[in-house]
């Protein structure tokens, strides 16, 4: 499958617009898939700990191949604290944790999914890198649909065009207005719609957004979002988008060690397809693109914004006793 061209080809910079992509699956421990990883786009594979490895130096940089749970890996704030000693007690301590994550490690492997993290890949070669989609199925892994435990998934994170609120309220639009059809298009899997990894927005924070009313700069754009969903397992989540274009916010959300700033959409709706033959990023970037063609279509994406407040904003008399009702509970 070809990768279409998204209608903004180009980020703020003038160059090609990178998507980086996350893969979960079972069945292929972390080592085996480094060594599958370069084996495909070559470089050099960096053990950081038992159940967690890096390939350096490949074609597009560097792939990070771990055990998606942070208790199969040292905690980094211990070792410093430990490593900042020089007692034999604070090192047999060090020791010890080391030891004790890896025998944790060894005993979640096949229960917790192993996770790829790609680096940025130009849109346009994203077909060479679902070699490695083809290379994990043949390879034995296992993706969503291998057993209702799974609730494995596929994210992407496409560069974003611009920098400005008014381009990125257009494209929250276009998503908001496109999360139905994108949902009934992948068929989620059950697993995944119960667990709450990539939860719908609100319906009142769709309201806000989509009311053509509604025009925030970029730190009302941030706030009101953070207010609606102080939450990192939204289907569209913002949240390295917002770490990045504002790193000293005072949110705690935005500083937390698992949110990675950097300037992308964080989408992490898309199931992992890997028993699918010919499913992998192209398939999911293609879909996605529905979202970025809408956003650059601004009559449309009004008129449908239009049709979707007359369906779901209340009507002025049901509003009337919404605030009846709430005053009545506060008596």
């Amino acid at each position: 499958m070809t990768p279409q061209p998204p209608p903004e080809a180009r980020n703020a910079d003038g160059e090609t617009r990178r998507v980086g992509v996350e893969i979960e699956f079972a069945g292929l421990p972390p080592r085996e898939t480094a060594e599958l990883v370069r084996e495909l786009f070559g470089g050099e594979v960096e053990v950081l700990s038992p159940h967690r490895l890096k390939v350096a130096g490949s074609r597009w940089g560097e792939f990070g191949i771990e055990l998606d749970t942070q208790y199969a890996h040292p905690d980094q704030t211990v070792v410093d604290a430990e490593a900042a000693g020089d007692s034999e007690w604070e090192r047999m301590r060090l020791d010890f944790h080391a030891r004790t994550r890896e025998l944790i490690g060894d005993v979640v492997t096949g229960l917790v999914p192993t996770e790829i993290v790609c680096p940025p890949v130009p849109w346009d070669e994203l077909e060479e890198l679902d070699a490695l989609f083809e290379a994990l199925r043949t390879h034995g892994a296992k993706g969503t649909e291998a057993s209702l435990l799974y609730g494995f998934g596929l994210h992407l994170n496409p560069e974003v065009p611009s920098l400005e609120a008014e381009s990125l309220l257009a494209y929250l639009r276009a998503y908001l207005l496109s999360a139905a059809w994108l949902r009934e298009q992948i068929h989620v899997d059950i697993t995944r719609e119960v667990l709450p990894h990539a939860n719908p927005f609100p319906r009142a924070y769709a309201l806000r957004v989509l009311d053509p009313d509604y025009d925030p700069d970029l730190d009302t754009l941030l706030d009101d979002y953070l207010a609606d969903n102080p939450t990192r397992n939204r289907e569209l989540d913002l949240f390295p988008l917002f770490a990045y274009l504002r790193p000293d916010h005072s949110h705690a959300l935005l500083s937390n060690k698992l949110v990675k700033a950097r300037p992308t959409f964080h989408y992490r709706l898309p199931n992992a397809q890997l028993s699918e033959p010919g499913w992998g990023a192209v398939t999911e970037w293609n879909r996605w693109l529905e979202v970025e063609r809408l956003a650059t279509t601004p009559e449309t994406l009004a008129e449908r914004s239009a049709q979707f407040l007359a369906r779901h904003r209340p009507s002025a008399p049901r509003r009337w006793l919404t605030r009846l009702r709430r005053w009545v509970s506060r008596q």
